[in-house]
């Protein structure tokens, strides 16, 4: 049985009355998966027996016939979503994270949105992560604030800042293409400035696997572009669909997720309500709820268009 290709992860109601991914509802060109019940263990971070659900949620979805090409499922509070769908992929894999965070923190728990890069490393099958587009606070200090260094010194996770100056570090770091060590501090390479077609045509010759999985979270992007629950990059969403774009047709996409929507959190965990009250912004979406879900319907639209190409 052939599924449709576009598969809407419904876990916190922000997707389905999105216009352009309405429409695909009603014409059968998307399946929505009601996973509703799990919006709030699964938020920010899951549980062991959480994570089982869900992974039992998406082989059921899966049963019949293959896995939907592309898959949204939300906020950015869930990107360690990506961490699963990754694992069901075929191999080996190269993955390409746009994101305004490197995501790369041990974490406890373990499942969590902000490490989701090293459950997705620990995979046997996945040979690098790339992220391409940071701008935030999480590259500054990162010897602090529990960032896998390791893996950035050794190449397995590479850091390409949209837009960063130097960031102090007291822990060895190794040069790497994305970013060089002087003197205590990391000077990140600022792709913002350089040719992108270059910087992208050197990034795609460089991947160690034919095989590529595309993760967006939509805080990559500026608030003029998309509203999320999180800080907010500078990259342009035409360079993300530029990037889709060169990626596509110089590699095999076996598979990729949408995420960065906004929706607001109804946390009953005290671990979770301190989490977000240190780490995400304030308040209800700039211009209200349904000038979120325009902006977001728009740059999703993009967006599926871009990866579906090479669907």
């Amino acid at each position: 049985m052939r599924r449709a290709p576009l598969r809407l992860l419904d876990l916190d109601g922000s997707l389905p009355e999105q216009a352009p991914l309405a429409e695909r509802l009603r014409d059968g060109r998307a399946e929505r998966i009601d996973l509703t019940a799990l919006g709030n263990p699964l938020r920010l971070w899951s549980s062991g027996r959480d994570w089982r659900r869900l992974e039992a949620a998406l082989a059921t979805s899966e049963r019949g016939g293959p896995a939907p090409f592309l898959t949204l499922f939300g906020s950015g509070d869930y990107h360690h979503v990506s961490a699963a769908l990754i694992a069901r992929a075929p191999g080996p894999l190269s993955v390409v994270h746009f994101d305004n965070h490197p995501d790369w923190c041990r974490c406890f728990p373990a499942r969590h949105c902000g490490g989701w890069v090293n459950m997705a490393l620990a995979q046997d099958h996945v040979q690098r992560v790339v992220t391409i587009g940071p701008c935030a606070d999480d590259l500054h200090r990162p010897d602090r604030k529990g960032a896998n260094l390791e893996a950035l010194s050794d190449g397995r996770h590479q850091v390409f800042a949209w837009r960063r100056a130097p960031t102090p570090t007291r822990k060895s770091v190794s040069d790497g293409p994305g970013h060089r060590v002087r003197s205590g501090e990391i000077h990140w390479r600022n792709v913002e400035a350089e040719n992108f077609t270059c910087f992208m045509d050197e990034l795609i010759a460089s991947l160690p696997a034919g095989r590529v999985w595309i993760t967006v979270d939509k805080d990559v992007l500026a608030p003029s572009e998309a509203v999320t629950n999180w800080d907010q990059g500078q990259m342009p969403l035409a360079r993300v669909i530029e990037a889709i774009g060169m990626i596509g047709q110089a590699r095999e996409i076996v598979g990729a997720d949408i995420c960065g929507d906004h929706a607001p959190a109804r946390h009953r965990h005290p671990m979770k309500l301190t989490e977000a009250w240190m780490d995400q912004p304030r308040g209800g979406p700039p211009g209200g709820s349904q000038a979120a879900l325009a902006r977001n319907g728009e740059a999703n639209r993009r967006l599926v268009e871009a990866l579906e190409a090479f669907a």
